[in-house]
């Protein structure tokens, strides 16, 4: 379905045609009429799927065909750059459409905590805010939310994990009683769901391909000890010439620096992201990656969820995710939009019985690999646990099977 068959405003779709887009996602597609209709919705549904048009098209097109004075739509998001990742998409999509906007995030100067304070004063249409310093600026008296109509929870279950139930509850007594809330996610826990029986009203639910990777993304396991990786890495990115955009995934801000130290100086720019650096910091090193200047990103799970980087080649875990769900996040960092990818995970022996939690999860065997005879041997693939294992045989044959930047369809 196109956005012009839904119904959207012809300035929006003139905005949107500007950027690309013109046939709407599964997810867009079943959303966008609900909400046009005002109905509340929660909406599960993987990273990449295009969540953010999936509630900000229709809201604008409200906001562009009826009268609104003042600040009438609340976005709460779990960090801080997903808070400005979706403020600027925002400005895309209301290129013609008189509507503000303004992100409001921790981690910045006390220039910055002034210029949000301004734009909250100033009324602006659309606020995207993290619930911690959205709720400092209420406590501030900066905040006037009478008017708000439009109430969106996005990576709700993510905002939970990181202890934001309570704010989330205090943000949401001080709107209108009256108002249309819409919670998207990429799981549903149960704390979830008793958040939004509070706050909803007869939601309509859509649920699109939950917990699993994209059928676009070329997935696979090397066995390796940790002494190991560094080396893999190196090789696994040299026999890639033509892959232009690397993601290295690390559970550790110590470890994204080792990884780091291990690739530089190796004929192509790598830099490395965690909570460590500033916010402007960590908005210029996304830029950079962004337009290829930087070849390898690595980075904490920061980078896993909501940040939106197009033509993602490569992505490498250098070390199994804690949570199966986080895996599902990372690997959809490429394969996305009908692209397609490659995800490689980096597996020691400890790490074995969580990486068969994920082949569980996502219901599919992912290939395993032994380690080149010029690296180190591979441990044995024997994840302990009762009597059942999961997963395949390590390949026997050739190693460095991934030749070739992913095509996408056309």
């Amino acid at each position: 379905m196109t956005f012009k068959e839904i119904g959207l405003d012809e300035r929006i779709l003139e905005a949107i045609s500007y950027m690309g887009f013109e046939k709407a996602s599964l997810i867009q597609e079943k959303a966008i009429p609900e909400i046009l209709k005002g109905r509340d919705l929660i909406a599960c549904a993987q990273t990449g799927t295009g969540k953010t048009a999936a509630f900000m098209l229709p809201l604008l097109h409200k906001m562009a065909v009826e009268p609104h004075n003042g600040t009438s739509t609340l976005v709460i998001v779990p960090t801080r750059e997903l808070a400005v990742q979706i403020e600027q998409q925002v400005q895309g999509f209301a290129y013609f459409v008189p509507v503000s906007s303004i992100a409001i995030y921790g981690g910045g100067s006390g220039n910055e905590w002034e210029v949000q304070r301004k734009g909250l004063e100033s009324h602006a249409d659309i606020i995207v805010a993290t619930p911690g310093k959205l709720i400092s600026h209420i406590n501030m008296g900066n905040v006037k939310f009478d008017k708000i109509k439009y109430l969106i929870l996005d990576e709700a279950d993510r905002m939970l994990d990181m202890g934001f139930y309570d704010d989330i509850k205090k943000i949401i007594e001080s709107l209108p009683k009256t108002r249309q809330t819409l919670m998207f996610s990429a799981t549903m826990p149960s704390k979830m769901r008793e958040l939004a029986k509070q706050n909803l009203v007869n939601p309509f639910e859509v649920t699109i391909e939950l917990s699993k990777p994209s059928a676009g993304v070329l997935q696979a396991a090397y066995l390796v000890n940790d002494g190991h990786k560094a080396q893999l890495i190196n090789d696994l990115i040299k026999d890639k010439p033509n892959f232009e955009s690397i993601i290295v995934f690390s559970s550790t801000k110590r470890s994204v620096n080792d990884v780091v130290r291990s690739l530089s100086g190796k004929g192509y720019k790598v830099e490395g992201i965690s909570s460590d650096l500033e916010q402007k910091e960590r908005e210029e090193v996304l830029n950079r990656f962004r337009s290829r200047q930087t070849r390898v990103i690595v980075a904490t799970d920061v980078l896993a969820r909501g940040i939106d980087i197009k033509d993602i080649d490569l992505v490498i875990n250098y070390n199994v995710p804690g949570d199966a769900e986080d895996y599902v996040h990372r690997v959809g960092r490429t394969g996305r939009a009908e692209a397609t990818g490659v995800a490689i995970t980096l597996v020691n022996a400890e790490e074995m019985i969580k990486f068969a939690d994920i082949e569980k999860l996502i219901g599919a065997t992912i290939s395993k690999i032994n380690l080149p005879e010029h690296i180190g041997i591979s441990p044995e693939w024997h994840p302990v646990r009762s009597k059942r294992t999961f997963g395949a045989k390590p390949f026997k044959g050739k190693s460095n099977n991934f030749k070739g930047k992913p095509k996408k369809k056309i």
